[in-house]
């Protein structure tokens, strides 16, 4: 009866917000109020078990990828599609599908998993396999420096029963993984082609390790980014090339897909197909806010968002050309922007709306690095109406940069109500 109580009462929430747009969480926390071990429940019966995505940057885009990945093998995936990271946000995405009884149905959970709760979560969810993507700049003010998010990152891997999967060009990892690998872990390694990073103008925007340990006993990439253009990529799975669609640009999005495609290589063993991991990436759907274009009026509205410093850089990295009409908005939730001044803006020609409350440091910023900013507007819907109301541009899309809480105000504003975290 507890159980029933809490999905009834969850997707009561869950419908009240739908009809306002945003507030992905409550559902989640109502539902846990009154059954504090729904998730535990919930994921228990599943066949193939319960696997973890975590890292700095492109949980998100991973999970989706990764979701989609197996779906097209014929797998019945359970996961938390839109970012919803914390254990009220993975309990909020259940929501949608869950039986009254508080058992989900499927084959397999894919879920994302925030670094600093994921070891609490593996006690309750005690994922089969975990995929680690990288070690980046990220929420100084939360975790104070890399060295803790490495740490928790290797507790989320001792916690896996069977496998991990790990990122070779991320230093941090590669020295997990091969610390595993000599424990007679089960380590799967996927990685990118040394050449395609040194043309990258910034790398992977990785932490750099400085004083490696023994790295003699990680296993070599099952899964190598060999190619990239604009949108695709080639991936090399066992020395076997498959040809890729990019949900964005970018060797990031890239890199991801390899850490999906590895992730899938050794869940799936002799079933994985070639053939359907490339229908299934042509198909994906671009993660709510992430690379994602709205369709506003005639026009297309591309939104980049900007989660940290890495996310920001290598976003503005792949830009094809400068954007013709650019609008950020920032607010507090990045706390402290000052890590702005270690961006490369040299992407951007010129703003033409800078918004949300930390507005004037970003504009500030820009003119600092020389970019020419015409309106500052803290205030969000001026700003947008001003922005939305400027000439159509020739190549008929207009660019946001924005940050997280920024992005979901925005898609509510422009009338895409739908709660982040449905499918």
């Amino acid at each position: 009866m507890r159980y029933r109580l809490a999905v009834l009462a969850g997707r009561l929430a869950r419908w009240v917000l739908r009809l306002r747009g945003g507030g992905s969480a409550v559902p989640g926390r109502v539902t846990l109020a009154i059954a504090p071990r729904f998730l535990e429940r919930s994921m228990s019966r599943l066949p193939l078990g319960v696997l973890f995505v975590s890292g700095s940057n492109g949980k998100s885009t991973t999970t989706n990828m990764l979701t989609g990945i197996l779906r097209e093998h014929g797998l019945e995936v359970v996961t938390n599609p839109s970012g919803g990271n914390l254990p009220q946000g993975i309990a909020s995405a259940l929501l949608a599908t869950v039986p009254l009884d508080g058992y989900v149905r499927g084959d397999v959970a894919v879920i994302e998993v925030d670094e600093a709760y994921g070891v609490n979560l593996a006690t309750v969810l005690k994922p089969r396999g975990a995929l680690l993507l990288n070690v980046q700049i990220d929420q100084l003010n939360r975790f104070f420096e890399p060295t803790r998010v490495v740490g928790m990152l290797r507790s989320i891997a001792d916690t896996a029963s069977e496998f991990v999967v790990v990122n070779a060009d991320d230093d941090s990892l590669r020295g997990v993984g091969a610390d595993l690998a000599a424990q007679g872990r089960d380590v799967t390694v996927f990685g990118v082609a040394p050449s395609l990073i040194e043309a990258s103008p910034n790398g992977l925007a990785n932490v750099e390790d400085f004083a490696p340990g023994d790295e003699s006993a990680l296993p070599a990439p099952r899964v190598i980014v060999g190619g990239l253009a604009a949108r695709t990529a080639r991936l090399d799975v066992d020395g076997s090339p498959i040809e890729i669609a990019l949900p964005a640009r970018g060797l990031h999005y890239a890199v991801d897909a390899a850490g999906a495609t590895a992730t899938a290589v050794r869940v799936l063993g002799d079933r994985f197909s070639a053939d359907a991991t490339a229908r299934a990436m042509l198909s994906l759907r671009t993660v709510y806010g992430r690379g994602e274009t709205l369709r506003v009026g005639d026009e297309d509205v591309e939104i980049i968002m900007m989660k940290n410093p890495p996310s920001l850089q290598l976003n503005l990295d792949y830009l094809e050309e400068p954007p013709e009409q650019v609008f950020v908005a920032v607010d507090e939730g990045t706390p402290d922007p000052s890590w702005v001044y270690d961006i490369d803006l040299s992407s951007i020609t010129h703003v033409d709306v800078v918004s949300g409350t930390k507005a004037w440091q970003f504009a500030t910023r820009f003119a600092y690095a020389g970019i020419p900013v015409t309106s500052v507007l803290p205030e969000l819907r001026p700003a947008l109406k001003a922005f939305l109301d400027l000439p159509r541009p020739s190549r008929g899309t207009k660019t946001m940069i924005v940050n997280y809480e920024q992005m979901m105000l925005i898609r509510k504003q422009l009338g895409f109500l739908e709660l982040e975290g449905t499918a």
